[in-house]
């Protein structure tokens, strides 16, 4: 209850001694009055007194009124006109401070608190818009990376990937130029790809010794570095990099499971702390997904390489169980007829001519199969491509109705399994073309939810002869088949009975790589 007593306190400082004063003057009137009313005879002695006691009334009501409004009513305006202010959002709103009164000290108070509330309110909006440039930044990041992701990983050639990269990256930080380096095996960066430099300074540039420079060293050591313009590379290259030099050269490690492939470079026009304090971060990523992408290309030119080895020694076995043992015996059949044309015996050496003919056709017919089998490349499309342009070709060739049908959503198979099953396919259609007779023929290409694979080729022909009743060379396309199947590694089952047609099943599982990527 101490703020009543205060109340009461107030109203009797400022307000008592007025309405005091103002009591006893309607008292003297009221007595005034009454002595008039009763002795009329002492009446001209009072009217003068009377208007000395309505004179003093109407200066302390004056004086009541004038109290009144300067310490209770001004204040109170002035107050509620702050509110207002306030509370239409500005936040330099005063109250004037009385020159005394309890008031002033009211005033006092409230415009410390105001400069307080003006103080946070604008610590927090320092801190907010920190914040929102720092999502912001965040926001450019995270699209950034996107972008270089995507750049990255569309299909194509890989030099034309990482000038996509440098161009999408160059645009994305405001870089003058953009360079890429690898790190090879005998202590130099090479240059494989670049964007913003002449052609000049790029042949120069081509190869360089880690030890000389920023990009070397960052090769070795590891860690983002950063020189003010270019002038030492270009006291190396004994030429300008730019024809007007960039504020700040930065060099950024290529990592790939934290070993250093590589750097790239960026040419700057402001310092690299203008970008953002997350940009060392934003780099260091960009710089792992380079150098994933780097080492997918080299994984990638690596099966490349082991797949054309593979195919040279599958042509190599091809030509020796084919046309190398036909040479073999067509050796033999000269030697005969020679020996019939010693002999004289004419109707023996015809028929060696005969065999021998029919050896030499049997020879070309394989040769001309083997060059389109070397010649032949799976669509870059991928195999489901390559399989309905073969089956369309060899329908149109032949005659023969062969019907393709692929029912995988998506394939999941390693060039080298992709190249297996395209010649395995070529292999089964060259048999059917050679040997079946047939007028249909169906592929079927499957697979199921643990990812096994399973391709069917099938025909309505002649079927498939015993070994005893074939003719040499006949089946040397099962063997080559088998052989292709082993190093998916798959399962190939043969089935055919004289006159029924022949049934060729091939199961495989995914691809070990994709599996284990799975697990």
């Amino acid at each position: 209850m101490d703020w009543r007593r205060e109340t009461y306190r107030l109203f009797l400082n400022r307000l008592s001694l007025p309405l005091l004063g103002l009591a006893l003057v309607f008292a003297g009137v009221g007595a005034a009055a009454f002595v008039i009313l009763a002795f009329p005879q002492h009446a001209t002695r009072l009217y003068p007194l009377l208007v000395l006691l309505v004179l003093a009334g109407l200066a302390l009501f004056w004086l009541i009124v004038t109290r009144v409004r300067r310490d209770l009513v001004e204040p109170l305006s002035h107050l509620r006109n702050w509110s207002r202010r306030l509370r239409g959002g500005n936040l330099s709103a005063r109250i004037p401070v009385p020159e005394s009164g309890e008031f002033r000290e009211l005033a006092q108070d409230i415009n410390r608190q105001s400069d307080e509330l003006k103080s946070l309110t604008m610590e927090m909006d320092s801190h907010v818009h920190a914040q929102t440039v720092r999502l912001a930044r965040k926001t450019q990041s995270l699209d950034i990376l996107y972008d270089v992701a995507s750049s990255l990983s569309q299909p194509g050639d890989f030099d034309k990937l990482l000038e996509s990269f440098l161009d999408t990256f160059i645009e994305l930080v405001d870089a003058r130029a953009a360079t890429v380096r690898m790190l090879t095996d005998n202590g130099h960066t090479r240059l494989v790809a670049s964007r913003g430099l002449s052609a000049e300074v790029v042949e120069k540039d081509r190869l360089m010794d880690t030890s000389l420079c920023q990009c070397g060293w960052a090769a070795k050591e590891g860690g983002i570095r950063t020189q003010r313009g270019t002038d030492p590379c270009a006291k190396l290259l004994g030429t300008p990099m730019l024809k007007r030099d960039c504020q700040e050269f930065v060099v950024v490690p290529v990592t790939y499971q934290d070993r250093i492939v590589g750097v790239y470079n960026l040419f700057l026009d402001r310092p690299i702390s203008a970008l953002g304090e997350d940009i060392h971060d934003l780099l260091n990523s960009v710089g792992k997904h380079l150098g994933l992408a780097l080492e997918k290309s080299r994984l990638d030119n690596q099966a490349r390489q082991i797949a054309i080895m593979e195919e040279r020694n599958i042509i190599g076995n091809e030509l020796h169980d084919s046309l190398a043992q036909g040479l073999v015996g067509m050796r033999l059949q000269v030697k005969l007829l020679g020996e019939s044309l010693h002999k004289k015996d004419l109707r023996a050496s015809q028929s060696e001519v005969r065999r021998l003919r029919t050896a030499i056709e049997e020879a070309h017919v394989s040769l001309r199969e083997l060059l389109a089998n070397y010649r032949l490349r799976i669509d870059e499309r991928g195999l489901v491509p390559a399989v309905a342009g073969m089956v369309e070709r060899f329908s149109q060739e032949t005659g023969i109705n062969v019907f393709f049908h692929n029912e995988c959503q998506k394939l999941s198979l390693t060039p080298l399994q992709e190249s297996q099953i395209f010649h395995i396919v070529k292999e089964a259609l060259t048999n059917i073309r050679q040997h079946s007779h047939a007028s249909n023929a169906r592929i079927l290409l499957t697979n199921d939810s643990r990812g096994a694979y399973t391709l069917l080729i099938e025909d309505d022909g002649e079927g498939i002869a015993p070994v005893s009743e074939s003719r040499p060379g006949e089946h040397i396309g099962l063997s080559v088949m088998r052989e292709r199947a082993e190093r998916l590694p798959g399962e190939l089952t043969i089935e055919s009975e004289p006159g029924e047609g022949t049934r060729i099943v091939l199961s495989f599982p995914l691809a070990p790589r994709q599996t284990a990527a799975a697990k």
